[in-house]
């Protein structure tokens, strides 16, 4: 007899729900999450009188996070974040990603480190098709956990 597949330990229905900058930056939710992760450089360093090189490790390379299909819930802040650094001001801020699943309930939780607005990209305007508030938004992070 084959095994019955437990469809609620999957998640469906599921959104992110994203917030970056506290009061004055970005808070919404998405129903599509990329480039979480980390990456970082090394230098090789070959000792005299030793055949094996050693790693040591330099810095870490910033990653884009880019967040689709989703609506923004404070607009004003958001308006507040795209205008400043339109007029050259990009402060580095914290935020974190949130997977919910299709009752609202937290499934997990990432943050990331210094994020700032790289680049955003509104809805298609066509009133004669349904589309989210916010078709794009790309942000580059020092880190995340």
């Amino acid at each position: 007899m084959q095994e019955q597949i437990d469809m609620n330990k999957y998640v469906s229905g599921a959104y992110f729900e994203v917030s970056i900058g506290g009061v004055s930056g970005l808070s919404g939710k998405f129903t599509s999450v990329s480039g979480l992760g980390m990456a970082v450089n090394y230098q090789t360093y070959y000792e005299g009188g030793s055949m094996a090189p050693h790693f040591l490790l330099d810095n870490g390379i910033p990653q884009q996070l880019v967040l689709e299909q989703g609506t923004v819930t404070d607009t004003d802040a958001f308006a507040d974040w795209i205008k400043s650094v339109n007029s050259g001001i990009s402060v580095p801020t914290d935020g974190e990603i949130t997977l919910k699943d299709a009752t609202g309930k937290k499934v997990r939780t990432w943050k990331i480190n210094d994020a700032v607005l790289v680049s955003y990209s509104g809805p298609t305007l066509n009133s004669n098709a349904p589309s989210l508030a916010i078709s794009r938004i790309v942000i580059m992070y020092g880190g995340c956990t």
